[in-house]
């Protein structure tokens, strides 16, 4: 038996500007997830600068912009990319979110890149205890 998933892939639904920013920002996390896990890191590091965290809200809606953007980042398997453009697109708009990569803690075992702020999970639908940290960019 499948089950059925709406993606939120509405492309048209983001300003013109807005959206070649995002698919910038997708482009950017694709080339990132070719990369080892702690370049990534190092990467991000970099890219931090000095900016601001983003609430909440800012971060909720990077991410329904990537989400509206991309089928590959709103994949089952797209969460590494849905994760890192994210981060790409609130520094576009000089702000930071928390990058972090861990794992499910209730089965079945599977690893998993996500975003925080304000020490909330961003549109994950999951409580905070649901995920084991491994390594965050704060």
């Amino acid at each position: 038996m499948s089950t059925h998933e709406a993606l939120p892939y509405d492309p048209r639904s983001v300003p013109l500007g807005r959206r070649l920013v995002a698919r910038l920002a997708v482009g950017g996390a694709r080339l990132l997830t070719l990369l080892p896990p702690h370049r990534i890191r190092a990467v991000l590091a970099r890219l931090r600068g000095d900016v601001p965290h983003a609430t909440l809200t800012e971060a909720s809606a990077a991410r329904e912009t990537v989400l509206a953007v991309s089928l590959t980042a709103g994949g089952q398997k797209g969460c590494l990319t849905r994760s890192l453009a994210t981060v790409l697109l609130c520094r576009w708009d000089g702000r930071w979110v928390t990058w972090c990569v861990g794992v499910r803690t209730r089965p079945p075992f599977a690893a998993h890149a996500w975003v925080e702020a304000d020490g909330v999970l961003v549109g994950e639908g999951a409580p905070a205890d649901y995920f084991q940290r491994f390594f965050g960019v704060e």
